[in-house]
């Protein structure tokens, strides 16, 4: 076994990994910013190494210095978490090169699912069902645009290649704005993602997000772990995630998992990712894969009891699978809310100092955080101060738990979006189920 991990990584998710780690008897070194330097998880960790200032260009995405702690402290490995550098396929083969080991998939892997357009392909190849589109990158022929346009029907979307996290997407309803959305989505991805590759993809209007977990070993052995539903979105952003979806059936669920074990292995994956796929009409769609851990985890573990973070790590160590596919039962249902320090109207950032934390408990009732009593979120990352994780023997009663903890839960000192997770909880049409992705937009609008 791997005996000293790096984390390279902050929040919650350094937490998670350091937790990981515990039982797997690693040592870990956290690597941090000078912002993060009272951070519940450097404090906790065998080892800690600041690795620049407050801005992430300078500490979390400064390679060099990743590679450089991991060398004065004898690691072996090196864990990405999810952001930052987790999909950087460039970071990864340095990782590698450098001598360590990176606890995800080959770099090779990552540019094939990275790019939206060489996804597409592999998975149309594989035999993945896919939204129908350009199948291709599109060109500089306005007639040609046209005509695919026509082709698939609007309304249509236009995807940046290198998009991500809701970025770089454009919806078209007439052919009078097709070239001008083209052309805007061009220059914004360009300026996003230094890569100004765009596609196009029939307009589902009102899909639910379903995703589907998988891990795959060094060994051509792979298994899913089920589906999440991560409908409940702001601006492409999910904000609640549960397990298993609604309305999904078992033969559904076991059919588009099966498709995405083949997939992994007709593209040599290994370690922990993520199917997402837009569902509507009883159809699933692929749109994009995810080569790390996702935030919404937890709930899939509390669903199947298998802890996915030791998961990588074991197969980063060159262990074979210790399950397969018959092993995994599904039992009961997991909600996860995201909490992040912004106002819950306004959704204004609210760093500052926590006067007080009091996270909620009893049966059911999972908290993944890095934040304490006095603890000040600081205004330079990601906003999500921890996840509130329950599971019921059914989702009425993991809503109801849901309901409880949110109303345990204290966070003073800041803004959080905990009003707007009691009102979602509380709302009729989530608890019917099978929301689209639209639900909470339109929820919003209508206050």
């Amino acid at each position: 076994m791997i005996q000293k991990l790096v984390i390279a990584n902050r929040g919650e998710i350094a937490l998670r990994i350091q937790r990981a780690c515990r039982e797997l008897g690693i040592r870990t070194v956290v690597l941090h910013s000078e912002a993060d330097r009272d951070a519940l998880y450097v404090m906790l960790a065998d080892e800690s190494v600041c690795i620049g200032p407050a801005a992430a260009a300078d500490s979390y995405l400064n390679v060099p210095a990743i590679i450089a702690a991991a060398e004065v402290t004898d690691a072996e490995a090196i864990h990405p978490g999810y952001g930052f550098l987790a999909e950087n396929a460039d970071f990864a083969e340095t990782v590698e090169r450098s001598g360590f080991i990176f606890v995800g998939p080959s770099a090779q892997s990552m540019r094939l699912m990275g790019d939206k357009v060489s996804a597409i392909a592999a998975m149309q190849s594989a035999g993945v069902p896919c939204v129908p589109g350009s199948d291709g990158l599109l060109g500089n022929d306005p007639e040609a645009n046209l005509a695919i346009a026509r082709q698939i029907g609007y309304p249509i979307i236009i995807k940046a290649s290198g998009g991500g996290g809701g970025k770089g997407m454009r919806v078209v309803n007439t052919e009078a704005s097709l070239l001008h959305s083209i052309a805007l989505t061009r220059r914004e991805a360009g300026a996003a993602f230094d890569n100004d590759r765009v596609y196009m993809e029939k307009y589902l209007e009102r899909p639910r997000h379903v995703e589907f977990q998988i891990i795959a070993d060094c060994f051509g052995h792979v298994i899913h772990l089920g589906d999440r539903d991560c409908s409940t979105q702001r601006r492409h952003q999910k904000v609640l995630e549960e397990a298993p979806a609604p309305g999904i059936s078992d033969g559904q669920r076991e059919k588009i998992g099966a498709v995405c074990v083949q997939a992994c292995k007709a593209v040599d994956y290994r370690g922990a990712g993520t199917f997402e796929f837009l569902y509507q009409d009883g159809e699933f769609y692929f749109i994009e894969m995810n080569t790390r851990v996702q935030v919404e985890h937890p709930v899939t573990e509390m669903i199947t009891g298998v802890d996915i973070v030791q998961q990588q790590i074991r197969i980063a160590n060159g262990e074979p699978l210790r399950f397969v596919q018959q092993d995994i039962q599904f039992r009961g249902h997991a909600i996860e809310c995201r909490i992040n320090a912004e106002d819950a109207v306004t959704f204004m950032p609210s760093p500052g100092k926590i006067t007080q934390f009091h996270p909620p408990g009893g049966p059911g009732v999972r908290v993944d955080s890095h934040v304490y009593t006095n603890y000040s979120v600081p205004p330079y990352y990601d906003s999500m101060i921890a996840k509130v994780v329950v599971w019921g023997h059914d989702r009425d009663q993991a809503i109801a738990r849901m309901s409880g903890a949110l109303t345990e839960i204290v966070v003073d000192g800041i803004h959080t979006n905990i009003p707007l997770h009691r009102e979602v909880i509380a709302d009729k049409a989530f608890r019917e189920g099978c929301q689209n992705i639209h639900y909470l937009e339109k929820k919003l609008a209508n206050r």
